[in-house]
């Protein structure tokens, strides 16, 4: 997967199980010659933050630096900014109600179409980090008080991001 497009929708879906729901998602993805991939929105600092972790993992995948065996994990694992694909699969689906950035790389002609039958596509403003998010995000990304004093509330945002680029680093 070298530098190509995504279109990047926002869902809501219920998952029963795992499994099932992600072979559905895969013989959508083969069927229309495309990947998709689902990020957990409240685990992410918004759209920039797929945008980067999409980035980073076409970049390595294309450099045959790849840390995973897909392209979807691999996108995980930069979103979750760790090379455990236990922990970056959390970053994923998981049972009961979801809320997820829903990645296609590259954009497929009927992609939409088929998701409908198992998410319903919401519009709205996902990028807000109200104080929970900041805790949450700050817990998931060893953010520290410290370092939010020295660049500023304001800034969150880029913390988050910087951690998945540090990704590279650690390779």
């Amino acid at each position: 997967m070298t530098e190509v497009a995504c279109d990047i929708y926002q869902a809501v879906f219920t998952v029963d199980e795992n499994v099932r729901f992600l072979n559905a998602i895969r013989g959508i993805a083969d069927a229309c010659g495309t990947h998709i991939i689902l990020f957990d929105a409240d685990r992410l600092a918004g759209r920039t933050h797929v945008e980067a972790a999409l980035r980073h993992a076409r970049r390595s995948w294309a450099g045959g630096e790849a840390i995973a065996n897909s392209i979807e994990m691999e996108a995980l694992l930069y979103a979750a900014g760790t090379r455990q694909c236990q922990v970056a699969a959390s970053f994923g689906i998981h049972p009961g109600e979801n809320r997820s950035y829903i990645a296609v790389c590259p954009p497929a002609p009927g992609v939409r179409d088929r998701l409908a039958g198992l998410v319903t596509f919401v519009d709205g403003d996902w990028d807000g980090i109200d104080p929970a998010k900041r805790a949450r995000l700050s817990d998931l990304f060893a953010i520290t008080p410290e370092e939010v004093a020295v660049v500023g509330e304001a800034r969150f945002r880029d913390l988050v991001l910087e951690r998945v680029a540090l990704l590279d680093v650690y390779r």
